[in-house]
């Protein structure tokens, strides 16, 4: 599709959970079209619930280290989606000076959870097919219509 950005950067607070899930699912769908990047405010710790929870869709997050907007080495971005208030805050401070759309996708934070690990992993769940259903509809496939 000629609409599609050429580049995306995903980011929430800690580069744990909800940006690499949403990283993960854009390449999968858009891995060869589109060059996709994900980041945080503050560097967190791997997230081992988001390694199962994306395996159960067949996407491997297995060796994703979390990353911090300091470690971006280019911000050639066409768009940047925020999943957090806070990342929010830091997507409009980097991109004042140049072109770039910034798209704020307030997106629940599932380690806030607490109860058992099914009940945890039903939380992160929710997150990740949360962020399919907004990827698909933001940034479709080749033949899929745009609602």
């Amino acid at each position: 599709m000629e609409d599609l950005p050429s580049a995306v950067l995903f980011c929430c607070t800690m580069n744990a959970v909800r940006s690499p899930m949403a990283e993960g699912i854009m390449k999968r769908y858009h891995g060869k079209r589109i060059y996709v990047y994900s980041v945080g405010v503050r560097r967190g710790e791997a997230d081992p619930f988001i390694v199962q929870v994306m395996d159960e869709i067949g996407v491997d997050v297995s060796k994703h280290r979390p990353r911090t907007f300091d470690d971006l080495e280019d911000t050639s971005f066409d768009v940047v989606v925020s999943l957090s208030p806070e990342a929010q805050h830091k997507a409009v401070d980097l991109t004042r000076h140049f072109a770039c759309e910034v798209e704020y996708w307030p997106t629940f934070d599932p380690t806030l959870v607490e109860g058992s690990r099914e009940i945890m992993l039903d939380a992160y769940r929710k997150v990740r097919d949360e962020l399919e259903r907004h990827i698909l509809k933001r940034f479709p496939l080749p033949g899929m219509a745009r609602e």
